[in-house]
């Protein structure tokens, strides 16, 4: 039989048993790093560690929000810059403005260009429309047959220009013009009515006409006259009549007195007396009257179309002529969505622009970064992009490539993006703010990162090397012990004895 060894064996087994305990602890922290599996093992330090890991989760969360807006700056970025760069190559095609088969080459182009645009600004972040302002989930633009051609009933662009220009040339095709002779020496011309919106409005009249005296531009509606007197005018001798067209711009007709029959072009002929003049002056300005509403006004109507169409915001939406009849309407009124293609079809709030989209990137910074493409930077592009694609120029109309030319020189300078007006470039130097604010709170994230996790490494983590060493001396003890504890229990009577 063996013999019991009583309390001493039992005390024996519990320092074997931990001494095994803490070998097992050990060999966690050796294989984890960490101090202990949770917050009870880490001691007075438990509530600061919290605190820590509080401060790295919320590092974090800003972090995965600056990486989702960086992927919203960086494809809004490269959508603004390649919408800039349209503009320019549309304007460099402007020298491409010969007529044939009723379309330059540079409408043609224009019309790919601007469905190229409405591609870019439908462009999307995840699930995400950038350019739709507070709807996120709505694409930014209609399409480009829709936008240009109409659906469903709706009226397109297209349509759009042609009622303007019915409005601006009017019945008689003088753009809303009469020409009269109040006496048999003098010529007035005159608006066709008080407050249209439509039209050649009268600028100034001047004359060196020997003899003349001049009047205007005045009453309701505005009328200007020159009148040559009882002197025949000089050869040479220039009068000069100036408009305003719808696009904003001027125009000035000048007719030069001449003796050859018939006049030659920006001439009209000196007659027996100024009643004969008279007669001629005013048969000469209803044809260059004409000639310029079917060139310079035609430009100028489709431009100030394509404002009318495009131009909309909270506050603002498209209009057309209030028609029909559109050859003598008087005014524009706003276009209904359901008879006319609404081309932006996101969120049109009065909120700027900007702050259609926010998100925290640090405790205290909030970046704006929201976009909507009715803005005007992007609007102006689109616009004149796509009044080119739309004017017409019949290769059969002797006046198309004067009315060509006169589309190019207006939109070399709208494209070239005037003084006063936003550009691309000023949208993308707004958001580059944004963009420097988020990088410099990725940075701080950064070292704040940094420095919580080596202080929370510190209270939580151990040394493998001291752990190792502590391994070892514990196994040597152990080994004692187990040694011991066995030698013990082998105890016998006879071993005893």
């Amino acid at each position: 039989m063996t013999i019991g060894i009583g309390t001493r064996s039992l005390l024996l087994t519990q320092s074997l048993v931990g001494m095994r305990t803490e070998m097992a602890d050990l060999q966690r922290q050796l294989a984890t790093g960490k101090k202990s599996d949770d917050y009870a093992g880490i001691g007075l330090n438990r509530g600061l560690t919290v605190s820590l890991r509080s401060q790295l989760a919320a590092t974090e969360g800003y972090n995965d929000t600056i990486t989702n807006i960086n992927v919203r700056l960086n494809l809004a970025e490269k959508t603004l810059a390649r919408v800039g760069t349209i503009g320019t190559e549309t304007k460099n095609s402007l020298s491409q403005m010969t007529t044939a088969a009723g379309q330059t080459t540079a409408q043609a182009s224009a019309r790919s260009a601007l469905g190229e645009m409405l591609g870019l600004l439908n462009a999307q972040a995840g699930d995400r429309y950038i350019f739709s302002g507070l709807a996120g989930d709505t694409p930014a633009a209609a399409s480009l047959n829709a936008i240009m051609d109409g659906d469903a009933g709706r009226a397109g662009f297209t349509q759009i220009v042609g009622e303007r220009l019915q409005a601006d040339m009017g019945a008689s095709g003088l753009g809303r013009l009469v020409v009269s002779s109040p006496s048999a020496t003098s010529v007035s011309i005159g608006e066709d009515v008080a407050g249209s919106a439509f039209g050649f409005k009268l600028n100034a009249i001047s004359s060196t006409l020997s003899g003349s005296s001049v009047s205007g531009p005045s009453g309701t509606p505005p009328q200007m006259a020159v009148d040559l007197g009882s002197v025949n005018p000089a050869a040479g001798e220039v009068v000069r009549f100036t408009f305003d067209l719808p696009d904003g711009s001027k125009e000035t007709i000048s007719l030069t007195a001449t003796t050859k029959v018939p006049p030659g072009k920006g001439e009209f002929s000196i007659g027996q007396d100024s009643a004969a003049t008279a007669s001629n002056l005013q048969a000469q300005l209803n044809a260059s009257i004409g000639q310029l509403a079917r060139t310079s006004l035609t430009a100028a109507s489709a431009l100030a179309a394509a404002n009318d169409f495009f131009n909309m915001d909270a506050a603002n939406p498209p209009r057309r002529v209030d028609g029909p009849p559109f050859d003598s309407a008087t005014g524009l009124v706003a276009a209904d969505a359901s008879n006319t293609v609404v081309w932006y079809t996101g969120e049109a709030g009065e909120q700027s622009a900007r702050s259609t989209a926010a998100a925290r990137v640090d405790q205290s910074i909030t970046v704006n970064y929201g976009m909507r493409a009715n803005e005007e930077g992007i609007r102006w592009q689109l616009q004149n992009i796509a009044a080119l694609a739309a004017v017409s120029l019949p290769a059969s109309d002797a006046d198309s490539q004067d009315r060509a030319s006169a589309m190019a020189s207006r939109l070399r300078g709208a494209l070239d993006v005037p003084q006063g007006v936003q550009s691309t470039a000023d949208i993308r130097t707004e958001l580059a703010g944004a963009a420097k604010s988020v990088d410099a709170a990725k940075q701080r994230h950064q070292y704040t990162k940094a420095t919580l996790s080596d202080f929370l490494e510190s209270i939580e983590g151990v040394s493998k090397e001291e752990v190792g060493a502590k391994i070892l001396a514990l196994q040597t003890n152990l080994q004692a012990s187990m040694q011991t504890t066995a030698r013990l229990f082998q105890m016998s009577i006879l071993n005893y004895l």
